[in-house]
């Protein structure tokens, strides 16, 4: 894809509107929606590799940046789950069509399992949806991380300096710029913790996670398969991967699991 691809859609009204950028191909099902990591772009190594294999395949693709992430508007300071969640959804319901295939890398494994519970709580009032979810690729999937990967496990120095000032600059193992860690995103991320209760999406689940990643630790992952209570649910321990998973035998296995969705 290039730039003509973007498109633009318009998330909240008034004072918190913004403008998501979305690139969506068009193709058989089922189609894949790509949900990205916490500080990362839809330009990244593994969405190309699906988008590459989306077009030589003639499946259908869509990627998209949350707000204040790559080409779409809004303040990272502003972001929170739940303000990506609702523009995951919109991106779901007013661009995706037919059976899809999430795939979720990082914070997008837990958008994810976030978007098919919010889907599944609308089908379950008679709603009409445009789209449906057919499977699920979870690749490092963090989970309840605002939680359970960050403020457990910040130190009491970290937790104050949150406190009293609203956000603390974590360093990055991936670039230069910190993260922006806000008081915000850590409260707000209560709103939406998984890993208390049994989780069911209806639809079977793959989840690939490097067994060296220092961000999401491979028994985090395993925590959360424990929590699938029917699904149809394989999981695959890289024994040598990091947390990214973006080395080309990484993507192979990427592929290969969203290989396993073929279209009718």
């Amino acid at each position: 894809m290039n730039d003509d691809d973007l498109k633009f859609l318009s998330v909240g009204a008034g004072p918190d509107a913004r403008n998501i950028a979305v690139r969506a191909r068009e193709g058989a099902a089922p189609g894949l929606l790509w949900l990205g990591g916490f500080k990362s772009d839809m330009k990244g190594t593994k969405a190309a590799a699906l988008d590459s294999w989306a077009a030589s395949h003639r499946r259908g693709f869509v990627r998209f940046d949350y707000s204040g992430h790559g080409e779409s508007s809004g303040d990272f300071a502003h972001g929170t789950i739940g303000r990506w969640l609702e523009e995951s959804l919109a991106v779901f319901t007013q661009i995706c069509r037919g059976p899809q295939i999430l795939v979720g890398s990082s914070m997008g494994g837990w958008m994810a399992l976030l978007l098919v519970r919010e889907l599944r709580r609308r089908a379950a009032t008679g709603a009409s949806l445009p789209a449906t979810v057919a499977g699920l690729v979870l690749i490092a999937p963090a989970v309840d991380f605002t939680e359970e990967l960050m403020w457990k496990r910040f130190p009491p120095d970290i937790k104050r300096a949150i406190e009293q000032t609203g956000a603390w600059e974590r360093p990055s193992l991936y670039g230069d710029e910190p993260y922006l860690i806000t008081k915000g995103l850590i409260e707000e991320g209560r709103n939406h913790l998984l890993l208390g209760d049994m989780i069911e999406t209806g639809c079977p689940v793959r989840v690939l996670q490097g067994v060296q990643d220092p961000d999401v630790p491979w028994n985090h992952a395993m925590e959360l398969v424990s929590r699938f209570a029917r699904d149809d649910v394989v999981m695959t321990l890289v024994k040598d991967g990091d947390h990214r998973l973006s080395r080309p035998e990484d993507v192979e296995r990427l592929i290969a699991a969203v290989g396993e969705f073929s279209g009718p």
